[in-house]
């Protein structure tokens, strides 16, 4: 269930940066920024990383790219921490 939910936010994120990089060449209506960081830090890191990277969308944006950094660096805590807790038994 964890793996299906990580996938589907990730491809969720993913979309929602794609939209906003297709609306902001257009000039029409934005997915806010506050959007694209909830998604991120609903478990979309991966998919917002890679919207960044792969659509060339929200790369030098600020304070928005710092965000978006503490949130992976948040996630990657979290993790290493649910490893060394969990992980090894």
């Amino acid at each position: 269930m964890i793996a299906l939910y990580l996938m589907t936010i990730n491809l969720i994120t993913f979309a929602a940066f794609w939209t906003d990089k297709v609306r902001a060449e257009r000039g029409d209506w934005r997915v806010s920024e506050r959007t694209l960081l909830a998604l991120a830090v609903a478990g979309g890191t991966i998919g917002a990383i890679a919207g960044q990277q792969v659509l060339r969308h929200k790369t030098q944006k600020q304070p928005f790219a710092s965000r978006l950094r503490m949130i992976v660096l948040a996630h990657g805590l979290l993790l290493s921490w649910i490893l060394i807790r969990y992980g090894a038994r």
